[in-house]
C-alpha cells in the first residue's frame, strides 16, 4: 500500500493524530501524521516541504471532513475539517517511515518446563496490522520444521521417489548424514560441531502450545499443524491437545499470565516427535537442531482402536501388540485421556489370551464407557527401546 492510499484508509476511518513540533521552535520541513502504533512498530506518514495552516485540535473524536488536492505545480494540499475547526496542510512529498522495536533486548516469557529465556518477534503482528482484516493468517504451530524454507524441497522425491509437494515427503532432511571422501570409499566421518557431533539437517520439532496465547494475540486466524505422512493417532493425539490449549486461552484472553496445563503437555508427548524447540518464533538461535541424537522420542505406541462397548466391555480392532499388566491409556475422540487396567483380553473366539500379537485382530477387554473411535495406546518401558 503506498503512503496515499494509507493517508486515505486513515481518513476514512476519522483517525487524523499529528505530531507538531513544541512551541516556540521553528517551523518544521516535515510533520509526521501516526499510522501505526503498538507493541512491534511505530509508523508515521511524512509530510515533506510542508506549511499548516489553521487550527489543529488533537482532543478531537468526531468524524473528519477530508480532501486532498493537487495543483499544477504537483504541490498537495490536505483540507481536514474537525468539527468547526480546519486544518490545511500543503506539501510536496508524502512517504512512509517505520520504527521497530528490538525484542531481543526487550520482553521476555518464560515458560515452565522450559530452561531459557523467550523473546518474541512481532513480526506476525506487523504483518496483522498492514493486511485487511478480512485477510486470514495461518500459521504453523507444530510438527516436523522443513529445512527447505521455500516448501520446495525436492530431496524427497530425488532420494526415495516420493513428492513432498504432493504431501508424501519421507523427511530425508530428518535423516543421519556422514562425510565420505572419494578417495575413501567405506570410510565414513561424522560432520564435527561440538561433542555430540552435529546432524546437518535435523531440527527439533516445532512446538508452540506453551505460547499460544501470543500467537493468537498476534492476529494469527488459523493454526496448522505439519502431518505429512503421520497416522491418524498422531493426528487425534496434537489435535486434542492444541484444542485444550486453546480452550485454555479462549477463557481468560486478556490474562497475560498464560500457563499451559500439564495434561496438554503430557499429550504432546505421546505421539512419536523429536526433541521440541519454540522454530523461529523468538529468533533463530532457539531454532535448534538435535546433535545428542538422530533419532525419534517414542515413549507411547498407538496400540488399537475401539469400534463399540456395550455393558462394560469394548470391541477393539488390533494395531499394535500389548500384553496384559503393560501401563495403557485410551484417548477419546473428545480429547479425554483415561488410563485402562483390563484384566482380561478375549480373542474372536471368546478365548482368554495373553496378549495382541496377531496384526488387525479383533479382541474384547472390560473398560468404563468409552465412545467408538476411541484410540488405545501402550507406555514404551525401557527395556522396548
Amino acid at each position: 500500500m503506498d503512503p496515499f492510499s494509507m493517508l486515505e484508509l486513515l481518513l476514512s476511518e476519522n483517525q487524523f493524530e499529528l505530531i507538531l513540533p513544541e512551541t516556540g521552535t521553528s517551523a518544521p520541513d516535515t510533520i509526521r501524521l501516526v499510522y501505526l502504533m503498538n507493541d512491534a512498530v511505530e509508523s508515521f506518514l511524512l509530510f515533506h516541504n510542508v506549511r499548516l495552516t489553521g487550527t489543529y485540535d488533537p482532543a478531537y473524536e468526531g468524524e473528519l471532513d477530508a480532501l486532498l488536492t493537487q495543483d499544477e505545480n504537483e504541490r498537495y494540499a490536505l483540507i481536514v475539517h474537525q468539527g468547526d475547526s480546519v486544518v490545511t496542510l500543503f506539501f510536496e512529498d508524502l512517504t512512509l517511515e517505520n520504527h521497530y522495536y528490538d525484542y531481543s533486548q526487550l520482553g521476555h516469557f518464560w515458560m515452565k518446563g522450559y530452561e531459557y529465556l523467550r523473546q518474541l518477534e512481532y513480526r506476525i503482528a506487523i504483518l496483522r496490522d498492514k493486511t485487511p482484516p478480512e485477510l486470514e493468517i495461518e500459521a504453523f504451530v507444530h510438527g516436523a520444521m522443513c529445512m527447505s524454507v521455500s516448501g520446495r524441497c525436492l530431496l524427497s522425491n530425488y532420494m526415495a521417489g516420493r513428492d513432498a509437494n504432493r504431501g508424501q515427503c519421507a523427511q530425508p532432511c530428518r535423516w543421519k548424514y556422514y562425510l565420505s571422501e572419494e578417495t575413501r570409499p567405506g570410510q565414513l566421518y561424522e560432520i564435527g560441531e561440538n561433542e555430540n557431533g552435529s546432524y546437518i539437517l535435523n531440527a527439533n520439532d516445532l512446538c508452540t502450545a506453551p505460547f499460544i496465547d501470543l500467537i493468537c494475540k498476534a492476529g494469527v486466524d488459523s493454526l496448522k499443524i505439519e502431518g505429512r505422512a503421520k497416522t491418524f493417532y498422531y493426528v487425534a493425539s496434537v489435535t486434542a491437545a492444541y484444542r485444550k490449549a486453546l480452550d485454555q486461552y479462549l477463557a481468560d484472553p486478556l490474562n497475560d499470565n498464560f500457563e499451559l496445563s500439564d495434561d496438554v503437555l503430557a499429550e504432546l508427548t505421546r505421539t512419536s516427535h523429536r526433541h521440541y524447540s519454540p522454530g523461529f518464533y523468538f529468533g533463530r538461535e532457539q531454532a535448534r537442531q538435535a546433535t545428542d541424537s538422530a533419532t525419534y522420542i517414542r515413549e507411547w505406541e498407538f496400540v488399537g482402536t475401539v469400534e463399540s462397548w456395550e455393558n462394560g466391555v469394548a470391541s477393539c480392532q488390533q494395531r499394535g501388540k500389548w500384553s496384559l499388566g503393560d501401563t495403557l491409556e485410551v484417548l477419546c475422540p473428545d480429547g479425554r485421556s483415561i488410563p485402562l487396567h483390563p484384566e482380561w483380553i478375549k480373542n474372536e473366539a471368546g478365548e482368554s489370551v495373553e496378549s495382541t500379537p496377531h496384526a488387525m485382530e479383533k479382541y474384547t477387554i472390560p473398560t468404563p464407557e468409552l465412545p467408538p473411535m476411541s484410540l488405545l495406546r501402550r507406555k514404551v518401558e525401557t527395556l522396548d527401546k
